[in-house]
């Protein structure tokens, strides 16, 4: 301010620059770019070589739509005589870029919704989880979101057909417990069959779906995950803890009800802690929520989910003159079958089971309940794991009996501990005589010398294979004189107690001879 006060005084470069001390090209810099309206106290800047053709940069730059390449720019420059540098295009194309993105930046309002009004959903890829077959196999994550509470939901599946769509989006809104007014989601073939001048043509299907629970389905703009972004961020939590990385530490799922069992756990976890943007719990904001949500119908909508079928007693169903196996619990049920790829899929609705089994305590409408490889007339599919109370162990050897008293002397007997459940068993596959008179005597012995030390005792007979008159005394009182077990042997074709022949070996021979 000295500076132009002296210039304005004295109206002379040379003198102001006397008054104030400076030189005069100072003076000169100052006065200029007040005369020029630019800030007076604001880094001068040079002319560059490159700013002759900076109309010709932003005018490719703008066809390009912001993003054309430097090193392109750099060479039709070249052409046109330019004599920079390969650094200095790319300087000037940057700022070009940044102006251009400046004046194109898309905005966005924030999703101010209403209760019961907009449901999300999408799908996300899920963790590769063994099969029917014990092979790994793709799965995905249907990711539900509810807008105005914030309620989560995911559900894990094998596939995205439409009967899959249909059972998950069953099973979200009995979780939800109503109906909203909307829902939004993308646009895949199950929902949006087609596009006519940007404008998409509904799936008949998911169109008498949406009639049936009283809701309406929208999708947002193909390619723009930013119009739905609530269930989009659903989708990236989801995959972030559920599908195993180095970041989460997560081990493999060894099945697919552990899948299932996370992505429960998930939901409770998201579900029960404040929102960071709406400051509510959303499984509290749901409860407010299901007042202004739709009556949801009693039966679910399975128009998509194939043919039905009864579970016959031996918990098979038949589809195409061949069983398939179903989890216990079902017979009697009603359920649906189709055919996706090269595999029966099976769907229960739980809601109408009498009696809800074990293994779908925490689960709700339609639910894939089995899925086996397509087989010919003659091979049925039998999943062994779906039969836990069979005399066959699942690799096909036969169970070990469970003793189960029914009379008082057995009861007495199994009271001793675990070692007379074994002597039991392995007496009675022996082919053991007097079998109830030496349970008698264990009981009897008991009581002289003790439950441990009779129950340890049969349990080394059983080991052993001793089930004789006076073995379990004997090994009482071997056991007594303070004897382990280590050199225990197990009478069985390998040991005998004939004395061996090695002592005759040179019987019958002479010395005359042996010499």
């Amino acid at each position: 301010m000295e500076i132009l006060e002296a210039f304005d005084a004295t109206e002379s470069a040379h003198s102001a620059a006397r008054l104030a001390g400076v030189d005069p090209k100072t003076v000169r810099r100052y006065v200029a770019a007040r005369d020029s309206g630019r800030p007076v106290t604001g880094p001068g800047r040079r002319p560059r070589m490159i700013d002759g053709y900076m109309p010709k940069i932003e005018e490719w730059v703008e066809r390009g739509n912001g993003k054309v390449r430097a090193d392109v720019i750099h060479s039709r420059l070249v052409a046109l005589g330019f004599t920079g540098t390969e650094r200095t295009t790319r300087r000037a194309v940057a700022r070009a870029k940044a102006a251009w993105r400046a004046g194109h930046r898309r905005t966005y309002r924030p999703w101010i919704t209403e209760p019961g009004l907009w449901l999300q959903f999408d799908w996300g890829e899920g963790p590769r989880v063994p099969g029917p077959d014990g092979t790994l196999r793709r799965t995905l994550l249907f990711c539900a979101w509810l807008a105005w509470s914030r309620f989560r939901v995911v559900i894990p599946v094998w596939d995205q057909s439409l009967p899959s769509l249909v059972a998950c989006l069953d099973a979200t809104l009995r979780r939800l417990g109503g109906v909203p007014t909307y829902v939004l989601t993308d646009n895949p073939k199950t929902v949006s069959v087609d596009h006519v001048a940007g404008v998409p043509v509904r799936h008949p299907q998911i169109v008498q779906v949406a009639r049936h629970y009283g809701t309406q389905v929208h999708t947002c703009v193909p390619y723009d995950p930013e119009s739905k972004g609530g269930t989009e961020a659903t989708v990236k939590i989801a995959k972030a803890d559920l599908v195993p990385t180095e970041a989460n530490l997560r081990e493999a799922y060894a099945s697919f009800a552990e899948l299932e069992a996370a992505c429960e756990e998930f939901c409770a976890k998201v579900n029960s802690r404040k929102h960071r943007e709406s400051a509510r719990v959303p499984a509290e904001a749901l409860v407010e929520e299901r007042a202004r949500l739709h009556v949801l119908p009693a039966a679910p909508h399975t128009m998509a989910l194939g043919q039905t079928r009864s579970v016959n007693t031996d918990q098979t169903v038949r589809f195409g003159s061949v069983r398939y196996s179903t989890p216990p619990g079902l017979v009697g049920a009603e359920v649906w079958v189709r055919v996706a790829g090269t595999e029966l899929v099976i769907v229960a609705d739980l809601n109408a089971l009498p009696v809800v089994p074990d293994w779908a305590r925490d689960r709700r409408g339609l639910v894939e309940v089995a899925r086996h490889r397509l087989s010919t007339p003659g091979n049925p599919r039998i999943d062994l794991g779906h039969y836990p109370g069979h005399p066959q162990h699942p690799d096909g050897a036969p169970r070990t009996p469970r003793p189960r008293a029914r009379s008082a002397a057995e009861r007495d007997f199994l009271a001793l501990g675990d070692g007379a459940h074994s002597w039991l068993v392995e007496a009675s596959a022996a082919g053991t005589v007097r079998i109830r008179a030496k349970m008698a005597a264990a009981v009897e012995l008991a009581a002289l010398v003790g439950t441990e030390t009779v129950d340890a005792a049969l349990g080394v007979a059983a080991t052993a294979g001793r089930f004789g008159e006076g073995d379990l005394p004997a090994i009482v009182e071997h056991q007594a004189s303070g004897a382990t077990s280590a050199d225990l042997v197990i009478a069985d074709e390998t040991h005998s107690a004939q004395p061996g022949t090695a002592a005759w070996a040179n019987f019958g021979t002479s010395k005359e001879t042996t010499r």
